[in-house]
């Protein structure tokens, strides 16, 4: 039996996947990343591997922790935790850092802890929120770095719950797209509380201090931080259309610059990209001959839709290759695995893509398999 790969290529209407022009576009933050959300292309790299402070920006490790709790059902939003006097000590007023004003011995229903967290980035919020899950921050913790074990962030460690300074509490900008992806996917049903834009407790308003909800009209989250250490910092998420783009910048100077920063570099990433559907979920895209098959040949197909993120301005220079090796043999099973899809980008980048049996084709008795040999014996054909 023959065993000859087969490469059937040709153009289609593309353009590069990931990277950027470096001269098109630069930021003032001191690490940055932009994340297309359905692909997961890049679109822009600074420095996104360092562990850094996070500043209050780890706060939605703290978030996911308690989203969790509710999506398992130990834990409902009217439930109530108690104020302890270290939570008011720690991440109160006369702490100096952002607080929700909560006071020693409240009762607080966990929906307003929540919007405490998010929206005023209360310190005393996710104190009281860690020792009445955990019993301490600090048993709390050890939860909060399992959990970003389990959500493979590579390049983070928590020291406390409020991304208050300290050494050992780093997170990498890549780590925190990974997480704020993994907030908005996981629980769709809370995710709406990050475009609040104020919240009222103990008669106090306070608005949300995402720059981007006031200026992007299509912005709806997540976090912003802020120490001497991290600057002026921002994990943020807009969605425009169908797609949605998360960008992750620390180190500005001033809420001023973080603000101008954000607004032009999510921009930048909607104008300068798109996502394309290059191949459907079911698209056929060669029929590869079967030995011993009760048909003659398989359809090979996309398993999934094929969607990739590609810069505007390089159209028309990717190219498609379909390979696999033929013929199979029978008995082939629907969704297996007989070739990839080459896809070929301007840069250089090289991505295969599996393609799969779009049918299952059993194989002929013993007289049809006689007749298959003697016919390829005398034509050498199938």
């Amino acid at each position: 039996m023959k065993n000859n790969k087969f490469i059937m290529s040709g153009l289609v209407a593309g353009i590069m996947l990931a990277g950027y022009d470096a001269a098109a576009i630069d930021t003032k933050a001191r690490n940055m990343i932009l994340v297309d959300y359905t692909t997961g292309t890049y679109m822009y790299e600074k420095a996104i591997t360092d562990p850094i402070p996070p500043a209050s920006m780890s706060k939605l490790m703290t978030v996911y922790m308690i989203f969790d709790k509710l999506r398992d059902g130990s834990l409902s939003l009217d439930d109530t935790f108690k104020v302890s006097e270290n939570a008011w000590r720690k991440g109160g007023a006369a702490s100096g850092g952002s607080t929700m004003f909560l006071s020693i011995g409240d009762e607080v229903k966990v929906d307003d802890l929540l919007k405490g967290i998010i929206i005023q980035s209360g310190n005393d919020a996710c104190i009281v929120a860690a020792e009445n899950i955990a019993g301490d921050e600090e048993t709390f913790v050890k939860m909060m770095n399992a959990k970003a074990k389990e959500l493979g962030l590579k390049n983070s460690t928590f020291a406390n719950a409020t991304g208050l300074p300290h050494p050992d509490h780093k997170m990498s900008v890549e780590d925190l797209a990974i997480l704020a992806k993994r907030i908005i996917e996981d629980f769709p049903q809370f995710y709406h509380l990050f475009s609040q834009k104020d919240f009222v407790y103990n008669n106090i308003r306070q608005g949300n201090r995402n720059p981007l909800l006031y200026s992007m009209p299509y912005a709806d989250g997540l976090k912003t931080g802020h120490t001497d250490e991290a600057g002026y910092c921002l994990t943020a998420s807009a969605k425009k259309d169908d797609r949605r783009i998360i960008g992750v910048m620390t180190g500005l100077s001033s809420n001023n610059e973080r603000s101008e920063e954000a607004e032009k570099m999510m921009s930048w990433a909607f104008r300068e990209y798109d996502n394309y559907k290059l191949i459907k979920k079911g698209d056929k895209l060669a029929d590869i001959p079967v030995w011993y098959g009760v048909d003659k040949s398989v359809p090979l197909v996309a398993n999934e839709d094929i969607i990739k993120t590609l810069k505007k301005n390089r159209y028309n220079q990717m190219s498609m290759k379909v390979v696999y090796n033929k013929p199979i043999k029978a008995p082939v099973k629907m969704g297996q695995q007989l070739g990839v899809l080459k896809l070929e980008f301007p840069e250089g980048k090289i991505e295969e893509v599996p393609l799969v049996a779009g049918q299952t084709i059993n194989k002929v008795g013993l007289t049809s398999k006689i007749m298959y040999n003697l016919k390829y014996l005398l034509s050498g054909e199938l």
